[in-house]
């Protein structure tokens, strides 16, 4: 592979991402495999921002395929840019909660109360 392909290689990267964001801003969330195990309710994905990611992630991807030879490599990293600080401030909540909330995870149902605190650690024994 030489060194000219490797922008095209990063753009269907890129784009390839772009449709897994895709995916996940139209599939149900009745899907998702988990369950909740926070003490708090989780900040919920704003899915019309999940979108205007995507549309922003592949306008990237296209612009690094297109290399330097298209016409409309400028605005299309323009308007990428544009829709990914869009999507950022549409789930910015979202964002918050997971770059910054670092709290203990809820490991109980819905509607029990709190973990208990743990037992208290018995000394272990070494055996010589």
């Amino acid at each position: 592979m030489r060194l000219e392909q490797f922008p095209i290689v990063l753009g269907v990267i890129f784009c390839l991402l772009a449709v897994g964001i895709i995916y996940d801003a139209v599939r149900p969330g009745e899907s998702r495999p988990f369950r909740e195990r926070r003490r708090r309710q989780r900040a919920d994905l704003n899915r019309a921002g999940e979108w205007f990611v995507a549309l922003g992630t592949a306008s990237l991807g296209v612009a690094l395929i297109g290399r330097d030879d298209w016409r409309w490599g400028t605005i299309a990293i323009l308007a990428g840019v544009a829709l990914l600080v869009i999507g950022g401030i549409l789930n910015w909540g979202f964002l918050k909660e997971t770059l910054l909330n670092r709290g203990a995870s809820r490991r109980t149902e819905e509607l029990e109360g709190p973990p208990a605190a743990a037992e208290k650690e018995k000394p272990k024994l070494r055996i010589r």
